[in-house]
C-alpha cells in the first residue's frame, strides 16, 4: 500500500512514512487547537518538496501531484499570507506549486452579504449573470475537481462554511450525499483530501454523520497540563487501515505543539489512553 507524506517530521513516522492514498482525512477543533495548522503545515512541506524538485513517486511513497486549496469564504491571498507569515516562509515559495481556488463569490452570492464586499463587478455585470442558488457551489465544486490530476492533496478550508449552508433535513441530506461521493472517488482518483471542521458548531448526531463519510477523523483539542497549564493534543479517532497498528503501537493521543519554524510539531512524548 502506498503512502503519501503528510510532510510532518514527527508524524509520519508514526503512519510508516505518511497517509494510504485516497484518505478522506477530517481535521476537527475548537478556536486554536491545531488542526488548521496542520493542513498548513503539511501544504507548506509539500510546497517546499515541489520546490526543491523532490520525486514524485518512489516504491512506497507517493507525494502529491499537486496540492490544491480550496476556500469559501476567504480570500486565497489572506490564506498563503498567513502562511508565509506564521511560518516564515519565502514569499514565492507558492508560486506555482500550490493552486489555490476561490469559490467564495458562489458561496457569498447565496447569502444576504451585499455584493460590492466581496465583489467588485459592477450592477449591469450583475443583473446579466445568473442568481446562484446554494447547491451550484456544489457544481463548481465538483467541476473544479475533476480538472485536479489523479494523486493530488486537496484541502477544504472549510467544511464548515458549506454545512452551514444546509441547514435543514433536504439541504443536509445533500451534503452528506456529496461528501460519500468524494469519499468513493477518492480511492478511483488515489487523491487526499483534507476537510478542515469546527466541530464544536454541530450538534453530536450531524458531526458523527460527517466523521462517517471520512476515511480518518482526527480532533485537535486544549487539555489540561500539570501546574495548571493547557497542553494541545491530536487524538486520532479513526484511520481505516491505519488503526489496528496505531492501537498495537499506543500510538493514539499525542501532545503537539506549534512553532514559527517547525510549524506543527507531534511531541516525543506519546499519551495513551
Amino acid at each position: 500500500m502506498k503512502h503519501m507524506p503528510t510532510g510532518i517530521p514527527s508524524f509520519d513516522p508514526v503512519l510508516n512514512g505518511g497517509v494510504p492514498l485516497g484518505s478522506v482525512i477530517l481535521l476537527s477543533g475548537g478556536a486554536g487547537g491545531g488542526n488548521v495548522e496542520f493542513a498548513y503545515s503539511s501544504v507548506l512541506s509539500h510546497a517546499r518538496s515541489k520546490k526543491a524538485g523532490k520525486e514524485i513517486c518512489s516504491e512506497n511513497l507517493c507525494f502529491p501531484e499537486e496540492i490544491v486549496y480550496f476556500t469559501f469564504t476567504k480570500l486565497a491571498s489572506s490564506i498563503r499570507r498567513e502562511i508565509e507569515l506564521s511560518f516564515r516562509a519565502d514569499s514565492e515559495i507558492f508560486d506555482g506549486t500550490v493552486r489555490f481556488i476561490d469559490l467564495s463569490k458562489i458561496y457569498f452570492d447565496a447569502s444576504v452579504v451585499p455584493r460590492k464586499w466581496y465583489s467588485k463587478t459592477d450592477i449591469v455585470e450583475t443583473l446579466q449573470s445568473r442568481r446562484h442558488e446554494p447547491e451550484s457551489l456544489f457544481g463548481e465544486l465538483s467541476k473544479q475537481m475533476e480538472t485536479i490530476p489523479p494523486g493530488s492533496l486537496i484541502v477544504f478550508d472549510s467544511l464548515t462554511d458549506i454545512a452551514t449552508q444546509h441547514a435543514n433535513d433536504a439541504e443536509w441530506h445533500q451534503f452528506i450525499s456529496f461528501l460519500r461521493g468524494i469519499q468513493r472517488v477518492a480511492k478511483y482518483w488515489n487523491t487526499t483530501y483534507y476537510m478542515l471542521i469546527s466541530d464544536a458548531i454541530f450538534e453530536p448526531r450531524r458531526m458523527a454523520e460527517i466523521k462517517d463519510c471520512c476515511d480518518a477523523s482526527i480532533s485537535f483539542e486544549w487539555e489540561e497540563a500539570s501546574g495548571r497549564r493547557r497542553q494541545r493534543v491530536m487524538f486520532i479517532e479513526k484511520f481505516r487501515m491505519v488503526m489496528p497498528d496505531l492501537e498495537e503501537n499506543d500510538f493514539v493521543k499525542f501532545a503537539v505543539r506549534i512553532t514559527g519554524d517547525g510549524g506543527f510539531e507531534v511531541s516525543n512524548i506519546r499519551m495513551v489512553i
